[in-house]
């Protein structure tokens, strides 16, 4: 039996506003950051939270070197159906720091839930600079 292939789809630029309200509705993405000159990648969970991006993080993160120095980083959600070749990819560009304030702190980990047991003992908020997203729609045609 052979499989149809899905008609290419076309992409929408996203509006700001739009970006952040899908980034919002979902709860897990990617950050990204420099390690030893090179790009990492980990996957968190996150809100959004006064426009910016929050997540938690454990003792001991490759990501907490970068946070230390307010490092540029880059975060991305997607929420993509392969078989449709439809969906939506938002890339938010920043700085991220720690979250110092005990307040914030206990504000944010009530919001969060970790999706490991190591222990997160640290908030990390992200204050984009840039903010892009694209919906791939099928094409009408």
């Amino acid at each position: 039996m052979t499989q149809e292939r899905p008609s290419p789809s076309r992409m929408v630029e996203l509006s700001e506003a739009e970006a952040l309200e899908l980034l919002a509705g979902v709860s897990l993405g990617r950050v990204v950051f420099s390690q030893q000159a090179l790009p990492a990648i980990r996957p968190v969970s996150h809100i959004v939270d006064d426009g910016q991006v929050v997540f938690l993080v454990h003792d001991g993160a490759a990501i907490l070197s970068p946070t230390a120095e307010r490092g540029v980083v880059a975060y991305e959600a997607d929420e993509l159906d392969p078989s449709r070749h439809t969906g939506w990819s938002v890339i938010v560009t920043g700085t991220a720091h720690l979250v110092s304030d005990s307040a914030e702190v206990s504000r944010y980990r009530t919001k969060l839930t970790p999706w490991t047991e190591t222990g997160t003992a640290h908030v990390i908020r992200i204050s984009p600079e840039i903010i892009t997203g694209y919906r791939l729609e099928a094409d009408a045609g």
